[in-house]
């Protein structure tokens, strides 16, 4: 392990061992919350860099699914609630749908007045707060959708309606979610960095050699909104995991 300011670094030689080491150390600490508190409120990362750590965390029986109550972080405004793309259901498939939570809460996209459901959204994740955040980094260094023009380290919001830029719409077409730019919609809903970083702890998988830049600057560039990524460096509970790919510019 390795530590760059606050921020926790383990790195693994491939994607596969990244993503089960991650879900076992997350699950370990579900347990050990759960020990002390009957609830816990989690929030998850919908994207393919998570779907490894995703598919071993959902086949642990071992743990006490129906106290938890789970969130996810982000989606996308006015796609077809039917979409795969869409965030909600790319955590249904992989964990929402397959395990018994407490209570599931999606956000939804096509909502009538995205503000509302911003608010709405907001209300249920600061009424009891947020104990796990397991998360990705983008190509762009954004956590969520906090893309570098959108980011505020001091966002008094929770959850906001954002226009998403050229790099972080690329990057769902290079995920191969999206076969085309066009198709990939123009602003989402999420939760800002603030809501992020209020988590009590922080699991932020990021494997892939389109990642390795990211990963460099969320290590070495300021501490600034530039860079959403590099705020973890700031908390005192998170952790980053990382394979031989996502680090390879940090040898260099």
């Amino acid at each position: 392990m390795l530590l760059k300011d606050q921020l926790k670094i383990h790195r693994y030689d491939t994607r596969k061992q990244m993503g089960a080491v991650a879900a076992a150390m997350v699950a370990d600490k579900i347990k050990e919350l759960l020990s002390v508190q009957e609830h816990l409120n989690i929030i998850f990362a919908a994207a393919p860099s998570q779907q490894e750590f995703l598919e071993t965390l959902a086949a642990d029986a071992s743990i006490p699914w129906d106290r938890i109550n789970a969130f996810h972080m982000d989606e996308y405004a006015g796609l077809h609630a039917d979409a795969p793309q869409g965030f909600g259901n790319f955590l249904k498939a992989r964990i929402f749908g397959k395990v018994p939570f407490r209570a599931v809460h999606y956000i939804n996209g096509n909502a009538a007045d995205l503000d509302e459901e911003c608010t709405r959204y907001a209300a249920l994740l600061n009424k009891e707060g947020v104990d796990i955040v397991n998360m990705g980094i983008g190509e762009n260094t954004h956590i969520a959708f906090n893309d570098p023009h959108v980011a505020d380290f001091e966002d008094p919001a929770t959850v906001k309606v954002v226009d998403l830029d050229l790099a972080c719409r690329q990057q769902q077409v290079n995920d191969g979610c999206f076969a085309a730019l066009d198709e990939v919609p123009t602003h989402a809903l999420t939760l800002t960095v603030p809501a992020l970083y209020r988590a009590r702890f922080v699991y932020c998988m990021v494997p892939g050699p389109t990642k390795a830049e990211a990963v460099w600057q969320t290590l070495n560039a300021p501490i600034a909104a530039e860079h959403p990524s590099t705020i973890l460096r700031r908390h005192p509970r998170a952790q980053l995991f990382i394979d031989a790919d996502s680090g390879a510019k940090l040898e260099k």
